[in-house]
């Protein structure tokens, strides 16, 4: 296997009104979790290109099952962990911070410095 459990589906929803296929346990030492990208709580958008919207459970089971060796997954990342049902930002493949969100402050710092250097050499 894939070495990951799913939960979801259109006759087995994980979230009220929402049949995604949601991860819910990564195993340890299994293909999932040596690859070390797929996260538990990420919701599976596609397998292998092939969508997995309004899918029954035991279909997209079987998805899984007949994916191949090299298997390519388009996820959503969740917001932040929780115990049961969790939010979900974008359709990208990883998580993390935003660039701008760390080179924004940083420059934000830098140009300070420089004026607060600039002010002090003045006063010299």
């Amino acid at each position: 296997g894939l070495g990951f459990n799913i939960v979801g589906g259109t006759d087995q929803q994980y979230v009220s009104n929402d049949s995604s296929i949601y991860v819910t346990r990564i195993k340890k030492d299994g293909a999932a979790y040596l690859d070390g990208r797929l996260q538990e709580g990420d919701r599976i958008v596609a397998v292998n290109g092939k969508a997995l919207k309004d899918l029954r459970h035991d279909d997209a089971v079987e998805l899984f099952r007949n994916a191949g060796y090299n298997v390519s997954l388009k996820i959503q990342r969740r917001l932040q962990p929780q115990n049961g049902p969790v939010g979900h930002e974008g359709d990208g493949d990883s998580g993390g911070l935003p660039l701008a969100a760390i080179l924004v402050p940083g420059l934000a710092l830098a140009v300070t410095a420089v004026w607060i250097l600039l002010r002090y050499r003045q006063r010299m």
